[in-house]
């Protein structure tokens, strides 16, 4: 979906594929046919974005095969779906029955990480649209904390730079700029927007950014206006932000409050939890660490980073963090220029949630991600943008 800002440049929506991963390029394929066009249908839209993730596998072909890459191509133009922006987070096994401290490896410590991104911008300026120029990556915010030492962050920090010198020269070859954002997250190095600052000082910082993730954000209890204000003091860019709403419980010391958390603590992804004290940020890596103890004082509100629906946050006791989601919006869009032109939702919880809440069909699933993006598509007009055919 593209909008009209007021200053005349163009906004992408988009939503993420990675709520129905494939490993292969063929699952990626069943994707569109079966997911991404029934949401463009439901939308009544003739052209939709997607934020594509290619899992290593699926990528590694479209790098090896031109002919299987322009295929995926005509097959995007084909289904009325268009790509400015890929999910570089994953790297495979997304849709694995446990991922939690998988998903950050490789860290960009390893030079798989590296190469793994260089495959993606190439492939990204192959696909994207003729009449777009710029398209963005998300990525791993350099590493989880616990194995990042101080050789782990030299070698992060080269291949930042080498990443850099790359993606100048892809530039130079295709006429189509590719940037690549960092995306803060809860107990990673880089866990939020400060944290960026200092690993992208020195490293191409016009090409490599922040992916401000608004359920991130929001489960580290930072203040848009700060954050934005300090990124742009230090010049560090917002290539992409991605629209979502974590889990908030008010008074998380009543039972009736962590019995409902306690549906939301699942197998599958980590759902890093935290709670704002006098003394700071405090946290734990997952919702049943939280629950099952002390290890969190419980005499101010929690959140988790579990992305909900941004159009249906849970019942009382539970809410989500919509309202930070919606000042994030505003700050990234609402002023006289865009902080950033690529906004993507990115619900790839659906099936973690609780049993009852799940979506039980494709159909489900796609009337789900429908709503979702007619909210932020009406969050976007109220900010003044125009919603483009």
């Amino acid at each position: 979906m593209r909008f009209r800002h007021p200053d005349g440049s163009t906004v992408h929506l988009s939503y993420c594929t990675n709520v129905h991963p494939a490993e292969t390029l063929d699952g990626v394929l069943a994707q569109l046919r079966d997911h991404c066009e029934p949401v463009r249908r439901r939308l009544g839209r003739d052209r939709l974005g997607i934020g594509l993730w290619l899992a290593r596998g699926a990528a590694r072909t479209l790098a090896a095969d031109p002919a299987a890459l322009r295929g995926l191509r005509a097959e995007l133009d084909r289904r009325g779906l268009e790509v400015v922006t890929l999910n570089g987070f994953p790297y495979e096994g997304f849709g694995a029955e446990e991922v939690k401290y998988r998903v950050y490896k490789p860290d960009w410590a390893d030079p798989e990480r590296l190469s793994h991104t260089v495959d993606l911008a190439r492939l990204l300026a192959a696909l994207l649209p003729d009449d777009v120029t710029e398209g963005s990556v998300s990525t791993l915010p350099l590493a989880w904390r616990t194995a990042y030492d101080t050789a782990a962050a030299r070698a992060a920090h080269t291949a930042l730079t080498v990443l850099a010198e790359r993606l100048e020269a892809l530039e130079e070859l295709t006429g189509k700029t590719v940037r690549i954002a960092l995306e803060p997250e809860p107990g990673c190095t880089v866990e939020t927007t400060a944290d960026a600052i200092r690993p992208l000082t020195g490293v191409g910082s016009d090409r490599i950014g922040i992916c401000v993730d608004t359920c991130h954000l929001a489960t580290s209890f930072e203040d848009p206006a700060t954050a934005f204000d300090a990124l742009d003091a230090a010049r560090v860019t917002i290539p992409k932000a991605q629209l979502s709403a974590a889990l908030h419980a008010q008074s998380p010391h009543l039972p009736e409050v962590r019995a409902a958390l306690g549906a939301f603590a699942e197998p599958r992804f980590l759902h890093q939890t935290r709670t704002l004290t006098p003394d700071g940020l405090l946290g734990t890596d997952d919702l049943d660490e939280a629950l099952g103890g002390d290890a969190l004082p419980d005499t101010a509100p929690w959140r988790a980073h579990f992305h909900v629906p941004l159009h249906a946050p849970p019942a009382p006791p539970l809410t989500s963090t919509l309202p930070v989601l919606q000042d994030a919006l505003a700050r990234l869009v609402g002023g006289p220029a865009p902080r950033t032109r690529h906004l993507e939702v990115e619900t790839y919880t659906w099936q973690a949630l609780p049993p009852e809440l799940r979506p039980r069909s494709r159909g489900r699933l796609a009337d789900g991600i429908a709503a979702e993006l007619t909210l932020a598509r009406d969050l976007l007009v109220d900010l003044g943008l125009k919603e483009l055919p």
